[in-house]
């Protein structure tokens, strides 16, 4: 193994150090540029340290899947996702100014999704070790909200009356204002003797809410989040931003970029979030492929005062999408959609004759696509900013606005 120093040319997609040579990159972990490295027997030995190198704060860092960034001062971390979300719209052929990220973890993330595997030497409960299928045991994770300190524990205590069948359960628990909410994954229908040990443990634990693939075992509180002002009756498992500051921000640029609209489709609307804020200002037409979603929005919305007509549908946007004739009717749309983006949908508001999009997307791949299909239609992307609600990863949120 050769002791050749070699210096850190600037990080990679995924958060390594990259070095430059004749035969191609190479990526070294938690490398930072300028920094001077050099490979040994045991792995990446850095003789030059970067002044943006900072402390990790949390123990497992570099061993947990989760944060790949804690190693990087803020200052180079949000340089880092600007300059290389220009360079990906850049390549593409999406031109246009991207701002700084805003940072938007706020106090933490509100949802965790937990892994639960049953070992001879007892439950198990945590995140997937860096690149492996390990299971990484866990008690606390810093990038939770306060609210989370005890989802580890949680989740091992409703595993419990489900170790008969041994199967590798998803334990995703929620922060609301009302407690957590918890729901199962992996384990299938519960027989009565497990719903009943289960109602027992959620009652122990006081939890709000605890259901079994969205089947509702025990609703000991309604889990409630205020969203844009008003009240929200949150459905078993429903989407919801990462953080709820995030929320707000997302919410806060899609009311603006809308500008004098008076009439506004809100596109993968979920629970609604960008639906009230966007009625604060004009008449809003909402749509989502889950049914229980859809329906406590128009919960919230009629309780809600002072707000602009809503009409929410049920309708599966991917082989539904709303057709030019019916966006025709609209000013302006917000579009919201999974990590597999919107491109049926984008296409019909290609053809219609709508004149401002406002695309948020966390996945920088189906955004290009999906903004591509607009630009070729006549729409110029005209600002791209970065919501920075998954922390010290290398994910981003963006949001984009078109206009032709």
């Amino acid at each position: 193994m050769t002791a050749q120093q070699l210096i850190i040319d600037h990080i990679g997609p995924e958060g390594d150090g990259v070095v430059r040579t004749a035969a191609g990159p190479l990526f070294v972990p938690r490398a930072l540029p300028g920094e001077v490295v050099r490979q040994t027997d045991t792995g990446w030995q850095i003789d030059a340290v970067s002044p943006d190198r900072a402390t990790p704060f949390c123990p497992v860092f570099a061993t947990c899947g989760g944060c790949t960034t804690q190693h990087m001062s803020v200052s180079l971390y949000t340089r880092w996702k600007q300059e290389a979300l220009a360079r990906a719209l850049g390549k593409a052929g999406l031109q246009t100014e991207v701002a700084p990220p805003i940072l938007a973890h706020g106090r933490g993330r509100r949802r965790a999704i937990i892994h639960v595997r049953f070992k001879p030497e007892g439950i198990v409960a945590g995140y997937m070790e860096a690149k492996s299928h390990r299971l990484l045991a866990l008690e606390h994770c810093p990038v939770l909200v306060p609210e989370l300190a005890s989802a580890f524990a949680t989740a091992r205590a409703v595993a419990v009356p489900l170790a008969a069948r041994n199967k590798p359960l998803d334990v995703q628990i929620t922060a609301t204002d009302s407690g957590l909410d918890v729901d199962i994954r992996g384990h299938g229908p519960p027989e009565e003797s497990e719903r009943l040990a289960l109602t027992s443990i959620a009652q122990r634990l006081d939890l709000a809410r605890l259901s079994v693939h969205r089947d509702i075992i025990v609703e000991r509180r309604a889990p409630m989040l205020a969203v844009a002002g008003a009240p929200l009756h949150l459905p078993p498992r429903s989407f919801l931003q990462a953080t709820g500051e995030a929320e707000t921000i997302l919410a806060d640029l899609a009311l603006a970029a809308i500008g004098k609209a008076k009439s506004v489709g809100d596109l993968f609307c979920g629970v609604g979030p960008f639906a009230l804020k966007l009625a604060t200002r004009a008449r809003v037409v909402a749509a989502d492929g889950d049914a229980e979603a859809i329906g406590a929005l128009n919960r919230t919305a009629r309780l809600r005062t002072g707000l602009k007509p809503i009409t929410a549908e049920a309708r599966d946007l991917f082989r539904r999408p709303l057709l030019p004739m019916e966006l025709n009717a609209l000013d302006a749309v917000v579009l919201d959609p999974p990590r597999a983006g919107a491109e049926a949908q984008m296409r019909q508001i290609a053809a219609s004759r709508i004149k401002t999009v406002v695309s948020i997307s966390c996945d920088t791949a189906s955004f290009i696509r999906d903004g591509l299909i607009l630009q070729a239609a006549g729409f110029a992307l005209t600002r791209v900013t970065p919501v920075d609600q998954f922390a010290w990863t290398r994910h981003i949120e963006l949001v984009g606005l078109f206009r032709r």
